[in-house]
């Protein structure tokens, strides 16, 4: 599986893959969930009181354009998983989570509760988006 080295914005990820996985990562339901684990490794990093999309993680993963297989991702998580999942969302900077369900009001509790503030129904990815905060370290 896939190691993680280092990310900083722009796809700027460091992945070791093992020379039988190269080029296996979009191939077949079955290779698509072998990528699962290294989503999940890379949501681990978001810190808390930041939030990412899901497009941005599809992009860190070599998943350009696949923001979609994030979401999946996150829902097949392990029972009890460590994965911080609800510092996932989508790129107008609102919950993807239909709001008559319960776990869109657990996500937005979640978020609240590490200091993120939404505006209405959106939060301001300029203030609290993962991958802003490097870019306005880096000028």
């Amino acid at each position: 599986m896939a190691l993680i080295d280092h990310i900083e914005p722009d796809s700027c990820v460091q992945l070791v893959f093992p020379a039988e996985k190269r080029g296996t990562l979009i191939v077949g339901r079955a290779r698509q969930r072998s990528i699962y684990p290294l989503i999940w490794e890379v949501v681990r990093k978001i810190p808390r009181g930041k939030v990412a999309t899901y497009g941005q993680i599809a992009r860190l993963v070599g998943l350009v354009g696949q923001g979609r297989m994030v979401g999946h991702a996150l829902r097949n998580l392990p029972a009890r998983s460590d994965v911080p999942w609800h510092r996932v969302i989508n790129s107008q900077g609102r919950i993807s989570l239909p709001r008559e369900k319960g776990a869109y009001f657990q996500q937005k509790q979640l978020l609240e509760r590490e200091g993120i503030v939404f505006t209405g129904i959106r939060i301001d990815l300029e203030k609290f988006g993962w991958l802003r905060t490097f870019e306005r370290g880096r000028k």
